[in-house]
């Protein structure tokens, strides 16, 4: 199994709720689903670009290797180590996400303080975590270039969606 297809699936997902984090808060109305939504789709359209790096890079490193049945080996390996963290997180995420639409009003509030706020600030450390993991499974300093690459990526959208369309906000 390629573990290519749920990575970019993840990044794409991060990518739409980072749009929706650059615009949250930002719009005082209180039917806003239009607004959000617009964002979500500039975050996820800033993340297909930028998700184009990792990929390319990867294929990259397969088509300068020596021996590309092992550099796809190896980064196969790496993914899939890259994937268990962040699949972690992802759920992590979507939990929080579940009790802050499904609770009342004051509950869904605490689950998005005290779950989605903090997570939020865990990024980084989930994309260290998977870097990590990526190398620890075997995928080595291809694999962890290829995972520095694609999480500085993801890190790079909100910053670059807020300041393209919301940096008036703030």
């Amino acid at each position: 199994m390629t573990p290519a297809i749920p990575l970019g699936l993840l990044g794409l997902v991060d990518a739409a709720f980072s749009g929706f984090r650059a615009y949250a808060g930002s719009d005082a109305r209180i039917r806003k689903q239009r607004a959000t939504a617009r964002a979500a789709l500039r975050g996820l359209a800033v993340g297909a670009v930028l998700l184009l790096a990792p990929t390319l890079t990867a294929t990259l490193l397969l088509l300068t290797a020596g021996d590309r049945a092992r550099a796809y080996d190896t980064l196969t390996a790496g993914g899939l180590g890259y994937l268990l963290p962040l699949t972690v997180y992802a759920t992590a995420v979507l939990l929080s996400l579940a009790a802050y639409f499904a609770l009342p009003f004051r509950a869904s509030t605490l689950a998005m303080v005290i779950g989605l706020g903090p997570l939020t600030l865990l990024r980084p450390l989930a994309i260290a975590a998977a870097c990590l993991g990526g190398v620890l499974n075997g995928g080595g300093t291809s694999a962890l270039l290829v995972g520095a690459i694609a999480g500085a990526a993801v890190l790079c959208v909100e910053p670059v969606v807020h300041r393209r369309w919301y940096h008036h906000v703030w």
